[in-house]
């Protein structure tokens, strides 16, 4: 049942009766994943691979709304706190939730920089870099592949109703 309602997740079906439960998740194997997600999904997320800049699908997308990882749905980001870098990926100066993410060094390609990771999922996600804007000075710089966009008008039935309040004016 479990994958199934992942599968659903992942496909953008969220059931309307289930909040995302970091004590409920349970991540699919390998095998599982593999046939769930995209290549290039699970490429930048089981691989720490990393998608093209400019040729992914949220670099640019300016609707309202959080932002997930697509292998276990736990929140990451929101669209308020979403910039412009200019570098072709979505970038946010401060996370949804900041417990969901692992930081970790990364020394690739024969440079140090901070990889960010999902706390639950364990998805590779992107990196981060002190070169962001007020107030943070931080950039978020994430693969549209490990995430998955939930408009505001979504998020309740989607099981996100928490996050309503952000956009609605209140506090």
């Amino acid at each position: 049942m479990k994958i199934f309602l992942l599968g659903l997740s992942l496909l953008g079906f969220a059931p309307t009766c289930y909040a995302w439960d970091a004590k409920a998740f349970k991540k699919p194997n390998t095998t599982e994943l593999a046939k769930i997600l995209s290549s290039t999904q699970f490429e930048v997320t089981q691989k720490s691979g990393t998608e093209r800049p400019f040729q992914n699908e949220y670099w640019h997308n300016e609707k309202e709304g959080i932002y997930v990882d697509i292998v276990s749905g736990e929140p990451l980001f929101s669209s308020k706190e979403k910039f412009d870098s200019g570098t072709g990926w979505p970038s946010f100066f401060r996370p949804l939730e900041k417990q969901n993410l692992v930081e970790k060094v990364d020394k690739d390609f024969g440079m140090e920089r901070t990889e960010v990771r999902s706390k639950y999922g364990n998805s590779h996600l992107g990196h981060v870099f002190n070169d962001g804007p007020p107030p943070t000075g931080l950039r978020y710089c994430m693969n549209s592949a490990s995430l998955r966009f939930i408009p505001k008008e979504k998020l309740k039935e989607s099981g996100y109703g928490e996050y309503v309040k952000l956009f609605d004016g209140k506090k």
